[in-house]
């Protein structure tokens, strides 16, 4: 366990800043730049397995390689820890403002836009992995969490064996066993963006098998009848974005979101 006022690969850490299920993030520093605040996510020593580690490079090695205003930058892998660019602001979901959630998805949409240009995939938009800064009106969101993205040529001749996904938000070609594509991500956007402007995911259901069930035979709510700030164009748009086809989703993440806040009211 690393502690704070302790030291990692050069890094002064200064205290916890979140914990998942397989790694804690700390805010840390360097003595060069006591000023330049850092964010090391270190795996558990419990989850250190050539399978977590593969997966931290696999992060590092598509997060570096990527430079977009609204893609986290990956400083430094050490052995089983990152470095990264720190983001104070939280999670996505504690923007408070409608307008403010629509920028984020903007964001995060030409960012996504911008990876499947350079052949990557996500593979896991969701919420959680969207963070905003405290001075947003300035420096905005952040998409974050690489750790099962992919390589758009790397799937073409073969299916994935051990896709890991959010289920909320999981494609349903994606539940059939197809590998991950651009208009996976929309997919997931599209559920994430219903969530972040009605506080609740798209399907809401029982059990894991139903939500699987939903997302490869159900439609997504219509919410314009019951909810006033939201045209008819919103559910459509959501619903093109959320086709179960994706050849019959919008041709940009981009494209989606414009469409989505031109259907706000």
């Amino acid at each position: 366990m690393v502690q704070a006022a302790g030291e990692l690969g050069g890094y002064v850490i200064d205290r916890e800043a979140g914990r998942g299920g397989h790694a804690t993030v700390y805010q840390a520093h360097t003595a060069a730049r006591p000023d330049q605040r850092i964010a090391l996510k270190v795996l558990r020593a419990d989850h250190r397995s050539p399978a977590d580690l593969s997966r931290l490079d696999r992060e590092f090695q598509f997060a570096h390689r990527l430079g977009h205003p609204h893609i986290v930058t990956v400083y430094e892998r050490g052995p089983y820890w990152l470095a990264m660019q720190f983001v104070d602001g939280g999670k996505s979901t504690l923007l408070q403002s409608q307008p403010d959630r629509l920028a984020a998805l903007a964001q995060i949409a030409d960012a996504l836009d911008y990876m499947h240009r350079h052949g990557i995939v996500h593979a896991d938009v969701k919420p959680a992995n969207i963070l905003v800064a405290k001075d947003f009106s300035r420096l905005g969101a952040y998409l974050i969490d690489f750790g099962v993205a992919r390589a758009v040529a790397d799937d073409v001749f073969r299916r994935p064996k051990d896709l890991q996904a959010s289920l909320p938000y999981t494609a349903p070609e994606v539940l059939r066993g197809r590998a991950p594509s651009a208009a996976t991500d929309e997919y997931a956007l599209a559920c994430s963006a219903f969530e972040l402007l009605t506080g609740s995911t798209p399907f809401q259901t029982g059990t894991s098998t139903e939500l699987v069930n939903a997302h490869l035979y159900g439609l997504p709510p219509r919410i314009s009848p019951t909810v006033p700030w939201a045209s008819r164009a919103f559910d459509t748009a959501v619903a093109r974005a959320m086709a179960k086809d994706p050849e019959g989703r919008y041709r940009s993440c981009a494209k989606f979101v414009e469409h989505l806040t031109r259907a706000v009211r």
